[in-house]
C-alpha cells in the first residue's frame, strides 16, 4: 500500500501541481458520473412508476387540460433524467484543457531551464518535458473515460423520457 502512494506521489511530482487539478475534477466528474448510474438504477424507475401510477389514476385523457398535465409530468421527468449531465459535461470538456494548461506550464519550465543553463543541460529540460506531457495524457484519459460514460447517460436519459412520453397514451376524442 505505502508503495502505491510513493507512486502516486512521484507521479504527482513529477507532473507538477495541474495534476491535482486535473485529479480534482476528474473525481468530481465521477462522483457526478456514479451519482447518475445510481440515480438510474434504483430511483428512476420508483420515479418512473408513480408519475405512470399519477397519470393512470386520472379518469380524463383527452381534454386539453389533460394534454398539458401529460406535458407538464413527461416535461418533470426528462429535467430529472438529465440532472447533473451538463456539469459532466463542462468537466469532461474542462479536462484536456487543464491538460493543455500543464503542457504550456512545463514548456515554461523548460524555457526557463534553457535560459539559465543553455540547451547543453538535457537532465534539467527532461524535467520540464515531463511536466508538459504527463499533465496533457492525465487530462485525456479523464477526459475520454468521462465521455464515454456520459454519452451512454443522455443517450439512455434521452430515450428512457421518449419511453415514459409514449407510455402516458393520450384519448383522441372531444377536446375542450
Amino acid at each position: 500500500m505505502t508503495a502505491a502512494i510513493l507512486d502516486v506521489q512521484a507521479f504527482l511530482e513529477t507532473g507538477g501541481g495541474v495534476l491535482l487539478v486535473i485529479g480534482g475534477v476528474t473525481l468530481t466528474m465521477w462522483t457526478l458520473l456514479i451519482e447518475r448510474f445510481y440515480f438510474f438504477s434504483r430511483v428512476f424507475p420508483k420515479l418512473s412508476e408513480n408519475t405512470q401510477s399519477q397519470w393512470d389514476s386520472r379518469s380524463d385523457h383527452s381534454s386539453w387540460d389533460a394534454h398539458q398535465i401529460r406535458r407538464l409530468l413527461v416535461s418533470e421527468l426528462r429535467m430529472k433524467l438529465e440532472e447533473g449531465l451538463p456539469y459532466i459535461r463542462v468537466l469532461v470538456a474542462l479536462c484536456p484543457l487543464l491538460g493543455l494548461l500543464g503542457t504550456v506550464t512545463g514548456m515554461i519550465e523548460v524555457f526557463d531551464v534553457m535560459a539559465v543553463a543553455g540547451s547543453g543541460n538535457a537532465k534539467a529540460m527532461a524535467g520540464g518535458v515531463s511536466k508538459a506531457t504527463i499533465p496533457t495524457m492525465a487530462g485525456m484519459v479523464a477526459a475520454l473515460s468521462g465521455l464515454v460514460l456520459s454519452a451512454r447517460l443522455e443517450q439512455f436519459a434521452a430515450d428512457e423520457g421518449d419511453r415514459m412520453a409514449d407510455r402516458l397514451g393520450i384519448e383522441h376524442g372531444d377536446s375542450e
